[in-house]
């Protein structure tokens, strides 16, 4: 009996597992990191015994937001709250957040509709990742207090600063540093008045998730939402994800651009130079782009 319980046990896990990455998979096809929004579209027919063609385009447009709001909340389910819990996880583990994220996704509204030549209806329904009734004040929870940014660790930093080839401004890499693209300013001194932080994770395999961090490469944190105003982060997240730098003006006119050395936590984290991580934090120090959150990662 034990044996035979185990063996259930292990298939409702493997069923869980397989239905958390399809929901996963759906997610990353219909969520706009760049916008913060996830849409779903779903179609609806008229059943055959509508008494006239208004009553069947009603019965139809009805039966496609059922259908949108189904998918939505599978989309959303397939969201990462950070890199390793999706919307589902965090659902699972607390009814109090499955209650909130029930209720905005039957909040969700409606962005486009039209009725099909074929007779059919589709609708498509919106929810922001951030903002008022967002997903993000559902499942992410304001921290006990505001954690300051760390200090910048011990390193060589370069004298040089120079133009990023793709726009921007970042320092080479120190010799005793091997990849670093960004390394801190001579003497501890913010140089750059920078606008923002745009982060290359181009080529990495960079995971979107809802509250990312970034690491040094001696695995310190260097950025998370605990570092942040709470109501700020939930207004306008921590991050946006972007294809191209044409696509990044969340970080400004005048960013600061370091390139990742890899990424960590099932994808989920950059991880930085300790150099470029210093330059990070000392730029930070004279303007702030952190705690304005103006930080765009490039994937």
């Amino acid at each position: 009996m034990n044996r035979l319980m185990k063996v259930f046990g292990l298939l409702s896990m493997v069923t869980m597992l397989l239905v958390v990455s399809m929901a996963t998979v759906l997610a990353a096809e219909n969520v706009d990191w760049n916008k913060n929004v996830i849409r779903a579209t779903g179609g609806g027919v008229a059943p055959a015994n509508a008494r006239n063609i208004a009553q069947a385009r009603m019965m139809a447009r009805r039966a496609a937001i059922t259908d949108a709001y189904r998918q939505l909340a599978e989309y959303v389910g397939g969201v990462n709250v950070d890199s390793e819990t999706t919307v589902s996880m965090a659902e699972v583990q607390s009814d109090v957040v499955k209650t909130r994220v029930q209720a905005m996704v039957r909040g969700a509204r409606i962005v486009d509709e039209r009725q099909t030549r074929d007779g059919g209806y589709e609708v498509t329904v919106e929810v922001s990742m951030f903002g008022v009734s967002s997903l993000a004040s559902a499942v992410i929870s304001r921290p006990a207090v505001i954690e300051s940014f760390p200090e910048q660790t011990a390193d060589v930093l370069p004298s040089k600063v120079e133009p990023y080839q793709d726009g921007g401004w970042a320092t080479p890499a120190p010799s005793t540093n091997k990849g670093s693209s960004a390394a801190a300013a001579p003497d501890g001194k913010a140089i750059g008045k920078f606008t923002g932080l745009i982060v290359d994770c181009r080529g990495l395999g960079l995971k979107p998730v809802m509250s990312p961090v970034i690491k040094n490469a001696n695995g310190r944190p260097i950025y998370g939402y605990k570092n942040l105003d709470y109501d700020k982060v939930i207004e306008k997240g921590m991050a946006s994800y972007a294809r191209n730098m044409s696509e990044a003006s969340r970080a400004g006119r005048n960013p600061l651009i370091v390139r990742a050395l890899d990424v960590e936590n099932h994808g989920g984290t950059p991880v930085l130079s300790v150099a470029d991580a210093n330059r990070v934090l000392i730029e930070n120090g004279a303007t702030h782009f952190l705690d304005d959150t103006n930080v765009v990662f490039l994937r």
